[in-house]
């Protein structure tokens, strides 16, 4: 059986909208978009590895420094040695006004990432995992956490485009996730209930395509 990591945040880890900043609602595990990936891919193992808050290469100063994705991705690539495939869908909590990056920055933040998982030695026989680098989809700036990712609209529009640009030079498979589903209009963040199906069958035809048995 082949494994596949699946390294993102709270929309990998299957957060709901949230209604106000003490909400921690989430989403059933059969009900989340790993969930049911699990189940359309039974020939892989399907890791799901989702931290809300987590940012690409960023310390966050005012959630913790443990959100940095590329600090704790090697230790997730070792510990689930070896992998056959990596699907990365990261960078909406760079859109945060505190960390003043843009599209651009975001994509090649997500190069280094891709950098990261190519140069690990966790694939099978010691190679490196296949990669599908993921475009989230724009975001909103509505509800509870439009203060906090203010500024963060404009620039996620340019998200696919400099995301699509960074998977072509890096030579890995992409999915624009904006083509398939959109932010809840609760929070502007978050997936809706409906998105899960959506995402999952959109993630298992393109890893079916770009990893054929």
């Amino acid at each position: 059986m082949r494994s596949l990591l699946l390294f993102g945040d709270s929309n990998t880890h299957g957060t709901m909208p949230m209604p106000d900043l003490d909400f921690d609602g989430r989403f059933d595990r059969d009900e989340r978009w790993a969930g049911r990936l699990a189940k359309l891919l039974p020939d892989w193992e399907v890791i799901a590895e989702g931290h809300p808050g987590r940012t690409t290469v960023h310390d966050d100063p005012v959630e913790g420094a443990h959100r940095n994705g590329l600090t704790v991705l090697p230790a997730l690539l070792e510990s689930h040695r070896p992998l056959d495939a990596v699907l990365v869908m990261l960078g909406t909590n760079d859109l945060k006004e505190r960390f003043s990056v843009n599209a651009g920055d975001i994509a090649h933040s997500l190069e280094r990432l891709v950098r990261a998982i190519r140069a690990s030695e966790c694939g099978p026989g010691g190679g490196a995992p296949g990669v599908l680098l993921v475009a989230p989809p724009p975001i909103l700036e509505v509800g509870c956490l439009a203060g906090m990712f203010a500024g963060g609209v404009a620039k996620s529009q340019g998200l696919a485009r400099e995301i699509g640009a960074a998977a072509r030079r890096a030579g890995v498979a992409f999915l624009d996730a904006g083509q398939v589903v959109q932010v809840s209009p609760v929070d502007g963040i978050h997936y809706g209930a409906e998105a899960n199906p959506a995402l999952a069958e959109a993630f298992a035809a393109a890893i079916r395509a770009h990893f054929p048995g």
